[in-house]
């Protein structure tokens, strides 16, 4: 039972990131202002993330974390990068 619970809980957790997925690249596409798709641009590799981190969960593998955690520092180099740019109009000082 324990078993057949925690698979279906998985599938579950992975079809609902996919839609949140689905949902911050819509926002990222659309997004009224630069701010709105930089932060759906962090909403959306965060998910990636999160989405590849249930993977691994489900398949055993370490690959998937090494994976998730690689997406993780990149993203956050990007939205600190776009951030600087949007407030102050350049990355390098």
């Amino acid at each position: 039972m324990s078993v057949a619970l925690l698979g279906w809980s998985i599938l579950l957790a992975q079809v609902l990131l996919a839609a949140a997925m689905g949902c911050a690249a819509f926002r990222v596409l659309r997004g009224p202002r630069a701010q709105d798709r930089v932060l759906a641009l962090d909403t959306l590799y965060i998910n990636a993330a999160m989405l590849l981190l249930v993977f691994g969960i489900r398949t055993g593998s370490t690959h998937y974390f090494e994976a998730a955690l690689l997406i993780a520092l990149l993203g956050f180099v990007a939205t600190a990068a776009l951030s600087k740019f949007l407030m102050r109009g350049e990355v390098i000082e």
